[in-house]
């Protein structure tokens, strides 16, 4: 089976096409919408309301499961991604884990996530964390010591030009997360239950052989590919 095909099986057994969301707040004129935050005023991009919900609602499952001491879960494995005749194109592939560090208690990103959006299941706003750091690159004002190579890539991928007060996307960005149940079968079937950091490895490799340079992601890629 191509990698191609692998890919758009496990996107579609998970439905990520009907359930998936807008990453970004888009004002009508079609820029992205942005807040100010800090003691030090710094200006950051708007997660959408429907994917700051679906990262509460994931992290709620995680969080009863953590309370109940059941461990069926292993945490949050997420996306972004974009369509392209019909099919998903992932931009990058994550995970955020529900053990954190230390011995063996529950990890800030999911735990705060419910109250406030500093870390955010890797999403939060801190420096850091995927909006604070994709922010630091896209929008005015931020010390370059928080300007990254990773992230500069990140905004030429997403944004016609930056940095920018009025950010507009190349095309729509869309998210998608989900608790992630330790029996549940991964992207190749042929392994069965896939545990949360298996299954990132197995995303990451078959869509960097499937999309190539478009995937976003540095570490797990095909080294074929250039990474």
């Amino acid at each position: 089976m191509e990698h191609n095909d692998i890919w758009t099986r496990f996107c579609r057994r998970q439905q990520v096409m009907e359930t998936w969301v807008p990453l970004f707040v888009c004002q009508p004129s079609g820029a992205v919408a942005t807040r100010v935050i800090g003691k030090t005023p710094r200006k950051i991009l708007c997660r959408s309301e429907a994917m700051e919900s679906m990262i509460r609602s994931q992290c709620a499952i995680l969080l009863a499961d953590w309370n109940s001491k059941s461990h069926e879960f292993d945490g949050l494995i997420y996306m972004i991604a974009v369509e392209e005749e019909g099919q998903v194109v992932p931009l990058y592939i994550g995970k955020a884990e529900s053990f954190g560090r230390g011995d063996g208690n529950l990890s800030a990103n999911v735990k705060g996530a419910m109250r406030e959006t500093s870390k955010f299941a890797r999403w939060g706003d801190n420096y850091a964390y995927h909006i604070g750091d994709l922010s630091a690159v896209a929008l005015p004002g931020h010390h370059e010591r928080h300007q990254t190579q990773k992230y500069g890539e990140w905004a030429s991928t997403m944004f016609e030009a930056f940095p920018l007060d009025e950010l507009r996307l190349v095309k729509p960005v869309y998210f998608w997360a989900k608790a992630w149940p330790k029996n549940e079968t991964g992207i190749w079937e042929d392994f069965g239950p896939t545990r949360l950091t298996f299954l990132e490895y197995l995303l990451i490799g078959v869509a960097s052989a499937a999309f190539g340079n478009r995937l976003l992601n540095r570490e797990g890629r095909n080294r074929s590919l250039g990474a």
